[in-house]
């Protein structure tokens, strides 16, 4: 989800050494290699579809057993007040960077991405559009994964975040005006001691994927990208073509919605608009972040759009 800046600082601080402790208490199988196996990056999952152990985006979320292990860290969310989504401690082993990237699919698109350090040391550096923190154990950050950004670990010591993905919630979008006002002075958070917050109304999403995106949210996401567009012809005539796409996909939307049966009608328009923009070089506008417009339309909109159907099998806890 895009913000109007790379880093924003909320106004919290929470217990360093509570964390620490609840983090510490976790089995070593806790800890699962990174999906695209970057070396020296690992995690524990702790919000997952039905609560198991997996690195799926999509269904139904809940909290694993790791997560009902560290009731603090249920106080963390409870405090927050956000929907909750995919959620993980992530660990930086020492030496180990997370490369330069930007988030481009529909799951980043809809979702904020929360950073509470757990363990770090003066070593770490998040870098986000060119600026530059390093993140104290216990304060609270959000940054735009739509912008350029990469971590590193410099230290001797492994570098461990509470990473906690939302679409957001009424008391999140106060805290990040606060944030925006107070910004980074350490006297503006608050601190939230441990045993000081109730857990029992915790909110999980439930919905987060599409079967078929309705009509206005492809709309929604084609406008997104085409706002940030360098102006030009190439730029009028992709427009052009995404509107014709965009009627198309309105007049199926109008008649099937979202009914499973037209789901290889919806595939075909997808097609054809990527042979459309393939053939008139989409691919040369890039947006302001470095990303290829084909790249961010067929990652955001095509690819989500109306997916094939598949299962997605668990991970073994014992990896």
């Amino acid at each position: 989800m895009k913000i109007d800046r790379p880093l924003l600082k909320l106004p919290r601080q929470y217990c360093a050494r509570t964390l620490a402790a609840e983090v510490a208490a976790l089995p070593p199988s806790a800890w699962l290699a990174h999906p695209g196996r970057i070396m020296g990056n690992d995690a524990v999952p702790l919000i997952t579809p039905d609560g198991t152990i997996t690195n799926a985006f999509a269904g139904p979320m809940a909290p694993t057993d790791h997560l009902r292990a560290c009731p603090y860290i249920l106080e963390i969310m409870a405090d927050l007040e956000a929907v909750w989504g995919r959620s993980r401690l992530m660990g930086l082993a020492p030496g180990a960077i997370v490369p330069e990237h930007v988030d481009v699919g529909h799951y980043w698109r809809t979702h904020l991405r929360i950073h509470i350090p757990v363990v770090t040391n003066p070593g770490v550096a998040f870098t986000c559009e060119g600026e530059t923190v390093n993140m104290a154990a216990g304060e609270c950050w959000i940054f735009d994964s739509f912008r350029i950004h990469d971590v590193r670990n410099s230290g001797t010591e492994k570098r461990i975040h509470l990473v906690l993905d939302t679409v957001g919630g009424e008391k999140l979008w106060d805290l990040m005006r606060e944030g925006e006002r107070a910004g980074r002075d350490p006297a503006a958070a608050k601190f939230i001691a441990p045993g000081s917050v109730a857990t029992g109304n915790l909110r999980y999403e439930q919905i987060n994927t599409p079967d078929i995106m309705s009509v206005w949210e492809v709309r929604c996401h084609v406008d997104f990208l085409l706002e940030q567009a360098e102006p030009g012809d190439l730029l009028d005539i992709t427009r052009q073509q995404l509107e014709r796409f965009l009627h198309e996909w309105g007049a199926l939307w109008a008649q099937f919605g979202a009914d499973s049966v037209a789901q290889p009608s919806y595939q075909a328009l997808i097609e054809q608009i990527r042979r459309e923009l393939q053939r008139i070089q989409t691919g040369r506008l890039v947006l302001p972040n470095g990303v290829p417009l084909d790249r961010a339309l067929n990652e955001l909109v095509f690819m989500a759009a109306a997916p094939a159907p598949a299962p997605t099998p668990a991970i073994s806890a014992a990896r």
